[in-house]
């Protein structure tokens, strides 16, 4: 495919997002429908998708119109490609072009307008830097099992397998500079070396402290990313989660880093637990690079829900944290609402003892992600 027909594909597929569909099933669907797209196509797709997705407000200004078009219309002027791009020749775009209109500070900043003085009273100096870094793409991490390997010999493996890497926020972390596309496909990812894992996440499991050895309940653990963090630390991991699908794959990423994390759908038999991680369910607003759509799909009257949700999982995970334990509260947010604020109305609530917290940035060094630690006395 020429680059003016990859532009094509990408309209058609941004259009159905924008009429409602998905970005993962639309552009699974588009591909089914179009075999003769090679790898290379399709990688070059999603690209211009996602981008897309992540400056929707500031490349619909400058293309003019909300739609598939006015997007990759918006990001050829910004590219300076716009002549070589929308042309009239075969499976091009067209040359008809919509007039730009000056985008306003919220949408140069591709924020949307009721959320922007919610986070720049959160974030006062870093609101602008924070809202520039949500507009591009996210580093590739990679979390070293350091139950099996050192973060040098990890990165050695690594580069024999032309993936290229150097050493990130914490002593896990690695940041792959070269060759991401190959990380799951090359040994040292089959073999339980490393996991791609943010580095801010990986930060976050590092906040908690010495783990060898703890018994630690992982009660919203998804993926299990975190749950397979604090096992090659030595703790002795159960993890549950209110959907168990998520937890499906779970055992296999266990078996390969030669992890024993056990699953349960009652952790309230097991209990009490030295720690208590409490990974909530959240507007995800820390890690939007990722997930683009769920800044736009957004709205007061879902956040309120995820408040309330929040502050009851907070109330059961205290339940079950042994007398002089922790319960700790993460979420991949950036709102003060899910953080600090949730943390203060559960140790007001429950008579916790707070011992820190930390919240990160959107950046070069990872997502942002909040972290915070309570003692039950």
């Amino acid at each position: 495919m020429t680059p003016a027909a990859r532009v094509s594909a990408a309209i058609e597929i941004l259009d159905r997002i924008l009429a409602g569909e998905a970005p993962e099933p639309a552009l699974t669907n588009w591909g089914r429908a179009h075999r003769f797209a090679g790898s290379g196509d399709r990688h070059a797709i999603r690209d211009h998708v996602f981008d897309a997705l992540r400056r929707r407000a500031s490349w619909a200004a400058l293309g003019g119109s909300l739609t598939g078009r006015g997007l990759m219309l918006g990001w050829a002027r910004e590219a300076g490609v716009l002549a070589q791009v929308f042309t009239d020749a075969p499976h091009a775009p067209g040359a008809a072009v919509s007039p730009p209109r000056a985008p306003s500070e919220t949408e140069a900043l591709d924020c949307p307008d009721w959320l922007a003085p919610r986070l720049r009273a959160d974030l006062g100096a870093a609101f602008v830097p924070t809202c520039q870094a949500l507009q591009h793409r996210a580093p590739v991490f990679l979390r070293v099992n350091l139950a099996r390997t050192t973060r040098a010999a990890a990165a050695l493996h690594l580069q024999e397998e032309g993936i290229a890497t150097r050493e990130a926020l914490v002593a896990s972390a690695l940041e792959v500079t070269a060759g991401a596309r190959k990380v799951q496909a090359s040994q040292a990812y089959a073999q339980g070396l490393v996991e791609l894992q943010d580095a801010a996440s990986q930060a976050v499991v590092a906040e908690l402290g010495a783990l060898k050895g703890l018994r630690v309940l992982d009660l919203c653990a998804g993926g299990g990313g975190k749950a397979l963090a604090m096992a090659a630390l030595g703790a002795e991991v159960t993890a549950h989660d209110a959907a168990p699908r998520r937890m499906a794959d779970l055992p296999l990423r266990a078996a390969r880093a030669g992890a024993r994390i056990a699953l349960t759908d009652a952790p309230e038999r097991l209990a009490p637990f030295d720690l208590v991680l409490a990974d909530v369910p959240c507007s995800g607003s820390g890690s939007w690079r990722r997930d683009p759509m769920g800044k736009w799909s957004l709205t007061e009257a879902k956040l309120a829900a995820t408040l309330a949700l929040q502050a009851q999982i907070l109330d059961r995970a205290f339940g079950m944290v042994a007398p002089g334990g922790v319960l700790a509260y993460a979420t991949c947010s950036i709102l003060a609402a899910e953080n600090g604020v949730q943390v203060d109305a559960a140790m007001q609530r429950h008579g916790l003892v707070e011992l820190g917290r930390r919240q990160f940035l959107p950046g070069t060094e990872g997502d942002g992600l909040f972290i915070a630690r309570m003692k039950r006395v």
